[in-house]
């Protein structure tokens, strides 16, 4: 029995088996085409909308990040507009240093829009991966070994940038002040994150790692005191000594510019040493801050002359010890007489050597 197709049927069963010419590769390739474009079709609305997100979320963090950084510069420039005002007044004068709030204003600014940046972008990139569907497990994982790992490597250089941080925010010097600050001390002339600049007593200039100092003193602030040791005769009367020191003082603290850099007046406190021919009157006042070498030069200086006015005679300068060295007896320190120094005497003899048997024989 014989079964013929149909040519519709024929022309379907030649389309569908694979042969040695070109229709099968041409029609994988409209079934391929045609997938991609049913894929594109599906998906395009995705594509669009996280494209918009991705868009929206830099937009919105680089605006933010310039307001805020703006923002910041305008309150620092506020400050230094308000401490320049401030400067120019009597009061200003003597509680403001201008240059020292302007630095520690301009490196709380600095900090502050560094953080700033960084908090802004590195949440606008962790919400852009999330938006892209970029598992973040992995990465915070090795953001956070290599972050240790930075860490332990530069640990000196986070410990100088935080202790700098806090010793601006807390304001513990400045420009201008004079501090102690163990490894050395002078005035500082710049104050940074990581370095403090110092010049020190004899000019040379000290840079200090902030995470160095274990200590701060300083003699700058709040106010300081004049110190001064009258040494006078013991036979001298000292309730006369007691009401010149007093009236020298009261004089100077109504002087220019003496009047402005004593905040008290001077105090005689006492007696602090007392011996067989002389006493020492201490003599103090609290002064403006870094201002108390000069003035206890000047109140010595007033102390000394009020003093010879007032017939009060101060101890005389002890003799140096050399001087005394040559008013001794100067046999003291010459030796007993030796016999040996005679060479006939018999311990002279009994020193000299024994001669040879041969020389003895001749």
């Amino acid at each position: 029995m014989f079964w013929s197709a149909s040519p519709a049927a024929a022309a379907h069963l030649s389309a569908a088996t694979p042969g040695p010419s070109g229709p099968t590769s041409l029609d994988d390739a409209t079934d391929k085409a045609t997938n991609a474009a049913g894929w594109v079709q599906e998906n395009w609305g995705t594509w669009l909308t996280s494209g918009l997100q991705i868009l929206l979320i830099i937009v919105i963090a680089v605006v933010l990040r310039h307001v805020i950084r703006r923002t910041i510069t305008k309150l620092i420039e506020r400050m230094n507009r308000t401490v320049a005002a401030a400067q120019g007044t009597a009061l200003g004068g003597l509680l403001v240093n201008a240059e020292r709030r302007r630095q520690r204003s301009e490196a709380i600014g600095s900090v502050l829009r560094s953080v700033a940046s960084f908090v802004i972008m590195g949440t606008a990139a962790l919400t852009v991966l999330s938006v892209l569907k970029i598992n973040l497990a992995p990465l915070l994982a090795s953001a956070g070994v290599a972050g240790v790992a930075i860490g332990f490597g530069a640990r000196n250089l986070v410990t100088d940038f935080l202790s700098g941080v806090f010793m601006i925010l807390e304001d513990q010097y400045g420009v201008g002040d004079e501090i102690d600050a163990g490894v050395a001390n002078g005035t500082v002339i710049e104050v940074g994150l990581r370095v403090t600049k110092l010049r020190g007593p004899n000019g040379a200039i000290w840079y200090i790692r902030n995470g160095e100092v274990k200590r701060i003193g300083n003699l700058s602030q709040g106010w300081a005191t004049a110190a001064v040791d009258v040494v006078i005769a013991a036979d001298q009367d000292l309730e006369r000594a007691r009401e010149t020191i007093t009236g020298a003082g009261e004089e100077m603290s109504k002087a220019e510019p003496w009047n402005e850099q004593l905040w008290e007046p001077v105090e005689v406190l006492g007696l602090s040493e007392v011996h067989l021919d002389t006493v020492t009157i201490s003599v103090s006042a609290k002064t403006m801050p870094g201002k108390a070498p000069g003035v206890e030069r000047e109140l010595r200086w007033r102390i000394k002359r009020a003093l010879d006015a007032a017939g009060v005679h101060l101890a005389p300068r002890p003799a140096p010890e050399d001087e005394d060295e040559e008013a001794a007896d100067s046999s003291a320190g010459m030796g007993a007489p030796s016999a040996l120094n005679n060479p006939l005497s018999p311990q002279s003899l009994a020193t000299n050597p024994i001669a040879s048997p041969s020389k003895m024989g001749k």
